[in-house]
């Protein structure tokens, strides 16, 4: 079902009013979608690093040149997730730097197929240092991922975005975006994601400040922003009880924490007790 901008917030400030998380689930296959649905999601999130993820890679595949990246999440809408989520929004995580494509005809084909909001991935913000400034310098840059969602808002797509900083918030702030999404890096935990003891990773103590400073940036444009959080160390419900409790996020986004860590543990443990059960001896 498509749902217009409007109706998406209606449902989204009826959950924060009645004291409820905002949960959006991120799935890499229709499985996936339609039991985040069950659970209770508010919206189903879907990316091209989905694919990957529940293919056994790292989700940050995603980024890198394995295939078309907007193809892949129109595939995946159409003849994966729509056709089995009843009644919840479904994101395009959209591809706003990608040079071969007219954005705006693109998102109305994507508006077409039923999608009813759109998220900015894969995503430049994920990159930093010379290849982040060489992007940058060649217009291949975090902008070109506003102007996407300044289309998409003018589209009348409900839009929910990645931002990395303070200052990359209030662009998007200012470009329409409904949702604000404090991105804390590749999620931890489990066979393909990040070691929480090895020196990469945000501390999970490290994170409601800078949560809480790009809700900030955002609402200084748009006090109308809806704040959450993502990633890093924030990968289970007690880790975004832990930001919630210090900031004004109204709830957490995942995709590994929903389906791959989740799917790690439940095979792993089934195909276990399976293989534990004694034969009997005759």
């Amino acid at each position: 079902m498509r749902y217009t901008r409007g109706q998406v917030l209606e449902r989204l400030r009826r959950q924060v009013a009645d004291g409820k998380s905002i949960v959006g689930a991120g799935a890499g296959t229709g499985i996936s979608a339609k039991f985040a649905e069950a659970g209770g999601a508010d919206l189903i999130l879907i990316y091209n690093s989905g694919r990957y993820r529940m293919a056994g890679h790292g989700s940050l595949s995603g980024l890198l040149a394995f295939g078309d990246a907007n193809q892949i999440v129109y595939e995946m809408g159409e003849r994966e997730v729509l056709p089995v989520v009843k009644d919840v929004p479904v994101i395009a995580g959209v591809n706003g730097t990608d040079p071969l494509r007219q954005m705006p005809h693109f998102l109305r084909r994507l508006d077409d197929v039923g999608f009813s909001g759109i998220n900015n991935f894969p995503t430049v913000g994920l990159i930093d240092g010379r290849f982040r400034a060489e992007l940058e310098a060649t217009g291949l840059g975090f902008s070109r991922e506003v102007e996407m969602i300044r289309s998409a808002h003018e589209l009348g797509f409900f839009t929910i975005v990645y931002v990395f900083n303070p200052d990359e918030s209030a662009q998007m702030a200012g470009a329409g975006a409904d949702v604000i999404i404090a991105h804390m890096g590749l999620t931890v935990g489990g066979s393909i994601g990040l070691d929480p003891e090895g020196g990469v990773a945000m501390k999970l103590e490290d994170t409601p400040a800078k949560v809480q400073a790009i809700g900030e940036a955002a609402w200084a444009v748009n006090r109308e922003c809806l704040l959450v959080s993502h990633g890093g160390p924030i990968a289970r419900p007690e880790d975004a009880r832990y930001v919630q409790e210090r900031t004004a996020a109204v709830g957490f986004i995942g995709a590994s924490s929903m389906e791959r860590l989740p799917v790690e543990t439940a095979i792993t443990e089934t195909v276990r007790q399976f293989k534990d059960i004694p034969l009997q001896r005759r």
